[in-house]
């Protein structure tokens, strides 16, 4: 997606060789129009699958997850990092390990809201390692729904989690793929590899 690739070159900040901070439009303060074209993009890339739900995870893939839904007309369920005390009913659960944060949170959704009639799609802003992206997985299975892809926003490819999800067989649509993160910038997957690389 050649908007995103510009936008994350002109505004995104390099932190490291691990960290991209796109906190500026996307999972901080939201750019309207990238997350109207990220919608978009999405809904086109899933089209005709038949999605009856989109899962994501609070707080970063909401905005996302929202942006699909109003292209596609269907609901948006996000799996929440502590479970709050209204939420009285069945409840599907399952451990997700941030590396960021360095921490491990049960995640948990409603029983009420996914069931095996469901034809899910799993929407986030990045994918690194894949912890949150499998617990999502989790969830659709213990409620015998279908997962019907998974799409990310920005997926490090240097990381494992993408690979991880090709080699499960399953449906992965990532807008953009970064190679590399160094202070010369950022590198996407199709670009040159620098000379003396």
């Amino acid at each position: 997606m050649q908007l995103l690739k510009e936008k994350i070159r002109t505004d995104g900040r390099v932190l490291g060789r691990e960290i991209l901070k796109v906190d500026s439009f996307l999972n901080h303060q939201l750019d309207p129009a990238i997350m109207q074209a990220i919608g978009r993009e999405f809904a086109a890339r899933f089209a005709g699958a038949g999605i009856t739900k989109i899962l994501t995870i609070e707080a970063s893939g909401i905005a996302v997850a929202l942006a699909t839904a109003m292209e596609m007309q269907v609901p948006v369920l996000f799996a929440k990092k502590s479970r709050p005390s209204t939420q009285v009913d069945g409840i599907f659960t399952a451990q997700v390990h941030s590396f960021t944060r360095q921490e491990t949170r049960t995640i948990t959704v409603s029983r009420q809201f996914l069931s095996p009639d469901d034809r899910v799609l799993i929407l986030d802003d990045f994918l690194a390692h894949g912890e949150a992206t499998a617990g999502l997985i989790s969830l659709i299975a213990q409620a015998g729904a279908s997962l019907v892809g998974v799409g990310i926003v920005v997926e490090k490819g240097f990381q494992t989690g993408g690979r991880r999800l090709r080699e499960q067989g399953i449906h992965l649509e990532s807008l953009v793929i970064i190679e590399e993160l160094s202070e010369a910038g950022v590198r996407f997957a199709g670009d040159p590899v620098p000379v003396g690389h």
